[in-house]
């Protein structure tokens, strides 16, 4: 089975800490994903900011309602073209390191960006002059996790520095650390070459796991479809995305992993939910 959960920003606007997690709590969902820059009104995450204090004031909360931080996003850009806004990026991702374990998240998670100061789609993101400054930035979460102990997500995207299961082996291997977990988002790693192609997404997600499936520690769960180039989330069930391989590698590799739904709602989760569990079912032998 997939234990599901669901990111705090889909749920509600931003608000004070107990405004937002009494609304997450009236979903009675125990697992969340929670981006605190994303969510919280009254709690400052830039470089400088986080106490001690803090991190138990928000972990307290947390357990009132039950809830469980799976994910505590802190999306960077590794790959900023700028020198100092990339290392300014770092620092801020290895402070919510610091005081993961006192919230009681399982990782620190982010993507792998793109090339480009606002985030763009550029060739140059798929050069290896970038993919070295990726690894850099990453080298530097690695020192301070080690130490820290605690484990980083990395997520791969189709069109950011990491796009490919081969780049991510790579990047395993290269980082070589047991700190370091992968986020599987199967419908981020679908081009849209592959968009009408069920055969290939299964092919897509079965290299996945051969390459790395001991490495994946958690799911981001949607659906999408494409305009062009870009890519539209969706609802599960409403978008171009084949469950199969996904759900039948899940069943095998990772019983009871916490699911993420993402771009999902407070009134869709629960049908959201119930179609993947019923996929899960169908595929899963």
């Amino acid at each position: 089975m997939i234990q599901f959960g669901m990111r705090v920003h889909d749920i509600c606007p931003k608000g004070s800490v107990c405004e937002v997690l009494d609304e997450v709590q009236k979903l009675h969902i125990h697992y969340i994903h929670l981006a605190m820059n994303k969510s919280f009104s009254d709690v400052d995450t830039s470089v400088g900011h986080f106490s001690a204090g803090l991190g138990d004031y928000v972990a307290s909360e947390l357990r009132k309602r039950d809830l469980h931080v799976s994910i505590l996003g802190c999306y960077i850009n590794p790959a900023h073209p700028d020198e100092e806004k990339r290392l300014q990026q770092v620092q801020r991702f290895i402070e919510h390191m610091k005081y993961a374990k006192l919230i009681g998240a399982d990782m620190v998670g982010t993507e792998t960006g793109r090339a480009d100061p606002e985030m763009k789609v550029v060739p140059e993101t798929y050069t290896e002059e970038n993919y070295l400054r990726v690894l850099d930035s990453f080298k530097r979460i690695r020192d301070a996790a080690e130490k820290l102990g605690v484990m980083v997500g990395v997520e791969s995207v189709y069109n950011h520095t990491l796009r490919s299961p081969e780049m991510m082996r790579r990047f395993l291997d290269d980082i070589d650390s047991v700190n370091f977990d992968v986020i599987l988002d199967a419908v981020n790693l679908i081009t849209p070459e592959l968009a009408h192609d069920p055969a290939g997404q299964n092919a897509l997600i079965r290299q996945a796991f051969t390459l790395y499936g001991d490495r994946i520690t958690t799911l981001h769960m949607k659906d999408c479809v494409f305009e062009g180039e870009d890519q539209k989330y969706r609802h599960p069930g409403e978008g171009i995305f084949c469950y199969e391989e996904l759900m039948r590698q899940v069943a095998q590799w990772k019983p009871y992993i916490i699911g993420t739904l993402e771009n999902s709602s407070p009134d869709r989760y629960a049908a959201d939910c119930a179609y993947l569990q019923a996929m899960y079912e169908k595929y899963a032998i």
